[in-house]
């Protein structure tokens, strides 16, 4: 597989922000001319992702979230969401539906099982205290 096109973003792990990062990648991905439901089902996991950034790995820190995203010549849109916040010490855990590292604040879980959902391939690397970085992949064309 070869780019066709890619971008990075970076930015402060600000709420305001999370929206930006969803629009700047689903509108990265129109290139490609995708369904109104699959631009949808990117905004929803980059957004999950973001959050995940702002709200577990900075938690009530300010620090920079970067995002590349890639067009391949097989119709795939690659997606990734990293930060040097504090990192997961179990991957497998924090993937379960309804984890959250704040039970305290009534959170519905890290949105992992929703990534999953919406888009075809996550996976998540992690260390603590070095940062996180969530990959997705998405078909927006048939090959």
């Amino acid at each position: 597989m070869e780019i066709i096109n890619q971008m990075e973003l970076r930015f402060l792990s600000l709420p305001e922000n999370e929206a930006f990062a969803r629009v700047a990648v689903s509108a990265f991905a129109v290139q490609l001319n995708p369904t109104l439901d699959v631009l949808a089902d990117i905004k929803t996991a980059v957004s999950e992702a973001v959050t995940n950034a702002i709200v577990h790995g900075y938690e009530n820190e300010t620090g920079m979230i970067a995002i590349t995203s890639a067009l391949l010549d097989d119709g795939m849109l690659e997606v990734s969401v990293s930060d040097t916040g504090k990192g997961i010490d179990d991957i497998a855990r924090a993937m379960q539906p309804f984890f959250t590292t704040q039970p305290e604040k009534e959170r519905s879980g890290m949105g992992f099982s929703v990534m999953q959902t919406f888009m075809d391939h996550v996976t998540v690397e992690s260390a603590p205290g070095r940062g996180t970085t969530v990959r997705m992949k998405k078909r927006l064309q048939e090959k």
